[in-house]
């Protein structure tokens, strides 16, 4: 029975880590876009909400934004399915969130003879898991376009199934390369994988093993996030969205699935790509410097430097694709379209050919 328990404590502490961490990431990016394209465009950026005076660069906003949005009207259309208008926001961000789940972000944390993997969810198709998530999120963009009653929302839930599913088909044939290379569907067996060098120097991480996979799987997921440039499915300034006629809270909730799956494909780009909770030289016993020279740490601060190089990574991450959406311009529909379809899956489909050949030889 202690067993047990002690097993239940360390699950729910490990989901706990990972919601807190996902939460919080996706309620800061809100200041994150304020700020970072007032830097880019030279303007000073949100700063007006203070508490006692104190502004703390704009920090406080996202508090002021989520007092606001629960106090706002929380309006429903008469001719609206109320059933399905009610759940489409919380499909939108449970699958956002439960798509973290298998992200390792650390190795092993050994305490009291347990050895704890240090993953919400452990699971040998990780990979497989994370894509069903992402790819039920499509109910929730179709729930809220169907459930308003409203025309032009349909159709932007039609635009948003249409581009998710496009981009979802090229993200999963981008990164077989990835399973190529490293022989697994387990995330945490990738990036162990990534833990080898070539020489005893440059790591063997996917970024450097699958670059075209990279870039086609970076673009393949700003497209799943509807992220500009490929926000066409809620771009307020020329269309109406999906969520046109939500309000308040649930309004809000539709924003934070977006930021929260930006969050799970910057976690799944460090997962494959940038080595995972690995650190160039770092070893379960300490840093192995080139040349012979070991530094020897203990356990726990290896796996706490393990776990702050992934929460730094997955920073950097949501950094450039900041970036990207203040830089450059919105696709068209079928500029969309074509580049999923015509562009990002051959492209993928030409890189599983190559890896395997490459691999055969």
């Amino acid at each position: 029975m202690t067993s047990v328990l002690a097993e239940v404590g360390i699950a729910a502490a490990k989901v706990g880590f990972v919601m807190g961490f996902v939460l919080n990431l996706g309620g800061l990016m809100t200041w994150v876009e304020r700020k970072q394209s007032a830097v880019m465009q030279d303007r000073v950026g949100a700063n007006r909400a203070s508490i006692f005076g104190f502004r703390a660069l704009g920090l406080f906003h996202p508090l002021a934004d989520a007092i606001k949005m629960l106090t706002k009207e929380d309006f429903i259309p008469a001719r609206a399915d109320r059933v399905l208008f009610l759940a489409a926001p919380v499909v939108s961000v449970f699958f956002a969130l439960a798509g973290f789940a298998t992200i390792p972000f650390g190795d092993v944390l050994r305490v009291g003879g347990r050895e704890i993997s240090l993953q919400a969810v452990t699971l040998n198709a990780g990979i497989l898991y994370v894509f069903a998530m992402l790819s039920m999120g499509v109910y929730g963009v179709m729930l809220a376009g169907w459930a308003s009653a409203n025309n032009y929302a349909l159709l932007g839930g039609q635009r948003a199934a249409a581009l998710m599913i496009s981009a979802e088909v090229a993200i999963g044939a981008s990164i077989m390369g990835v399973c190529l290379v490293y022989g697994s569907l387990d995330l945490q067996e990738i990036a162990r994988g990534q833990g080898a060098y070539w020489g005893g120097v440059i790591p063997k991480w996917g970024l450097f093993t699958q670059p075209l996979g990279l870039v086609l799987f970076l673009t393949a997921g700003i497209a799943s996030t509807k992220r500009i440039p490929f926000d066409f499915p809620e771009g307020e300034s020329e269309i109406i969205g999906y969520f046109v006629e939500y309000s308040g809270m649930k309004f809000g909730m539709f924003m934070m699935a977006d930021f929260v799956e930006t969050v799970v494909i910057a976690g799944m780009t460090v997962a494959l790509f940038l080595g995972g909770w690995q650190v160039p030289w770092l070893f379960a016993d300490g840093v192995h410097f080139p040349g012979g020279l070991v530094w020897s740490l203990p356990h726990l601060a290896v796996v706490s430097l393990q776990v702050g190089a992934f929460a730094g990574k997955v920073c950097v991450m949501c950094w450039f694709l900041m970036l990207i959406r203040w830089t450059l311009p919105r696709f068209r529909y079928d500029q969309a379209m074509r580049l999923g379809w015509l562009g990002l899956l051959p492209l993928s489909v030409l890189n599983i050919v190559l890896t395997a050949a490459v691999l055969l030889l």
